[in-house]
């Protein structure tokens, strides 16, 4: 294979592309779009990826309900989306390309595995003419490969069976789509002998396959269609590629390191929070402690436990875990705990859309719990800022003896970007200190200790159980402020709940304010949290490119909100909330400021594209100019 960069005169230069790679949930496509992913990174391209899972662990096999798809988009500068629509679509299948085919740009280019397209597959996906004959592709570029027989001849010498060696025809694909798109090829090959190390037979038919693809692009006339995307110009710094998962991962163990106590996590296995469990099982050396229980509820209870025991306490579920979990974060309000609960957000409700993302679970996360029990939301707007919002989770957490809520969402945690990995150094570090000897003299002149005394935060001390003279009892039972004995009256309890509101609300003083993004003098003012940050980003971008203003303002801290943004939205004369709900943080926005704020709203389990938000802000624009 020649290395491209002694071909990159003849190939034409893009600004960006977008991929997206379609077939059944077997034919590897998730692996085929990590991996060019992964040579995108290190060749140096700004990127931002979109993995897709049929709902169905066993969907059948080439029906739409089993197409597996992974969009990635690779730029020469900085981008914050997945793409609007892909410029080209690689369908393994018939299922995939009429899945997938309505999400193309006009004039876009069609990579299909021509020995799928056969009479079976066809009406497996409701064909009833083959698409590769009748005229479906007119209007676009297309390139037909037998990948499947190719990637069988290739393997044929390799005593690989043909059943075997036609798994690998992911590799062909990925093949051909490096050449055309001037990939380097080294990162693969050298992935495939890491990956496969001792299994020769599999490292050398995914060799012959790639290398079948990548010669196929070069034999078949296919120059015209190739294209090079320069690498991007990004801050000097090591850098990796992560989604948000991982990068949460490695912020929960981060901050365990900045808090200098362990870290133990509490969780059950739930679509898309997973992977969290999956990624800080492999990090004992850091002190990390991981349980695997037996449901939703025990994982809480052994998380909140640790929290009692002077661990950073964490749980992660999604949607309909946080359901579960509501009875124990409330007794972690009343107990006055650290405790960071992670909700990556999927489409509901109940099962819903699992493998889809949507962030519908704000007011839940606000209210979802028995009584007046308040804490503490963080949200995290990229894959590579999930590593800073759970840092922040943390600190609040520890610092002001509450139970947190943190919250991403399934597009962020499967999706993926170039991160430039932080300077620990330049991380701050998060107080903990504690108690160590009794804070109250009795009646008696005995010095005891009190679990409710608070400092001028309103924040009791934390006792580890078995510290000497610390003997403390707490419960789900109202206790008395400061001694902590069970109380009844009437007015103990209005004052607790009063208390434990007002030391949530206290919080606001130690965040930091909100900023504006964008032009500050503008008359319109975008509100966002969570991922829609990618698509108002990349929005923001297109109509000041056109000559428009636009103000926005994205939230980290939704509980409780920072202190100057009432004064900050009381200066715009609209306010629109782009939100993957029907407009709860709207509604927030609205009972806490009486601002008439707007919503757009999308809940059809795919995040915003920037195209999407920038029609639905020029509207508000023109808007508020024809009303002058």
């Amino acid at each position: 294979m020649t290395d491209i960069a002694q071909r990159a005169g003849e190939v034409r230069k893009a600004d960006g592309i977008v991929l997206r790679f379609a077939g059944d949930s077997g034919d590897g496509m998730q692996l085929t779009g990590d991996r060019f992913t992964s040579a995108s990174a290190l060749f140096g391209n700004d990127l931002a990826t979109l993995p897709e899972f049929p709902a169905e662990i066993r969907a059948p096999a080439g029906t739409l309900a089993g197409v597996s798809s992974f969009q990635v988009h690779i730029s020469d500068h900085d981008i914050t989306t997945p793409g609007d629509a892909p410029t080209v679509l690689v369908a393994m299948n018939p299922a995939a390309l009429k899945s997938d085919l309505r999400l193309l740009q006009p004039g876009g280019t069609v990579i299909v595995n021509s020995d799928a397209f056969n009479e079976r597959n066809l009406a497996k996906a409701g064909y009833e003419s083959d698409p590769l004959e009748d005229g479906t592709l007119d209007g676009y570029t297309v390139v037909t490969a037998p990948m499947t027989d190719l990637t069988k001849r290739a393997c044929q010498d390799l005593g690989v069976k043909p059943r075997d060696a036609e798994r690998s025809k992911n590799f062909f694909a990925l093949g051909l789509v490096s050449w055309l798109y001037s990939r380097p090829v080294e990162p693969t090959v050298d992935w495939i002998d890491g990956k496969f190390a001792g299994r020769d037979t599999v490292i050398a038919a995914n060799k012959a396959a790639f290398a079948a693809g990548h010669a196929f692009g070069e034999t078949a006339e296919l120059g015209a269609s190739r294209l090079m995307v320069a690498p991007a110009a990004l801050d000097p710094g090591t850098y990796t590629n992560i989604n948000g998962n991982t990068a949460l991962s490695w912020g929960l163990i981060a901050a365990s390191q900045l808090a200098g106590i362990p870290l133990f996590l509490g969780s059950y296995p739930i679509t898309p929070a997973s992977d969290i469990l999956h990624e800080l099982a492999r990090h004992k050396n850091f002190g990390v402690r991981t349980l695997q229980a037996e449901d939703e509820i025990a994982a809480v209870g052994a998380a909140l436990g640790a929290a009692y025991g002077g661990h950073i306490g964490v749980t992660t579920t999604s949607g309909p875990g946080m359901a579960l979990k509501a009875e124990t974060v409330g007794l972690a309000v009343s107990l006055e705990l650290p405790l960071v609960v992670i909700d990556i957000q999927r489409g509901g409700p109940s099962t819903g859309l699992p493998t889809k993302t949507e962030a519908a679970d704000l007011l839940m996360a606000m209210y979802g719990r028995h009584g007046e029990a308040p804490l503490p939301i963080v949200a995290a707007q990229s894959p590579s800022d999930c590593f800073f919002a759970a840092i922040e989770a943390v600190r609040i957490a520890v610092e002001h003896r509450t139970p947190v809520i943190l919250m991403s969402d399934g597009y962020l945690a499967n999706s993926s970007e170039p991160w430039r990995i932080p300077d620990v150094e330049q991380l701050c570090s998060i107080s903990i200190e504690f108690a160590s000897k009794p804070n109250h003299v009795n009646d008696d002149g005995e010095a005891v200790f009190w679990p409710f005394r608070r400092d001028e935060r309103l924040v009791r001390p934390w006792a580890i159980p078995g510290t000497p003279e610390l003997m403390h009892r707490i419960g789900g039972i109202e206790k008395s402020d400061g001694s902590g004995n069970i109380s009844y009256e009437p007015d103990n309890h209005q004052a607790m709940v009063r208390l434990r509101a007002e030391r949530i609300a206290l919080i606001a003083h130690h965040i930091p304010p909100v900023e504006v993004i964008g032009d500050p003098d503008a008359d319109v003012a975008v509100v966002g949290w969570g991922s829609t940050w990618g698509a108002i980003t990349g929005a923001r971008r297109r109509l000041e490119a056109a000559g428009h203003r636009l103000a926005h303002i994205h939230l980290r801290h939704l509980n409780p909100l920072p202190a100057n943004l009432g004064e900050l939205l009381s200066s715009f004369e609209r306010v629109v909330v782009p939100e993957m709900n029907m407009g709860q943080l709207c509604r927030m926005l609205r009972a806490e400021y009486l601002v008439d704020a707007k919503s757009v709203t999308k809940v059809s389990g795919q995040p915003f594209t920037a195209a999407e938000l920038a029609e639905a802000f020029y509207s508000e624009i023109e808007t508020v100019g024809a009303a002058r």
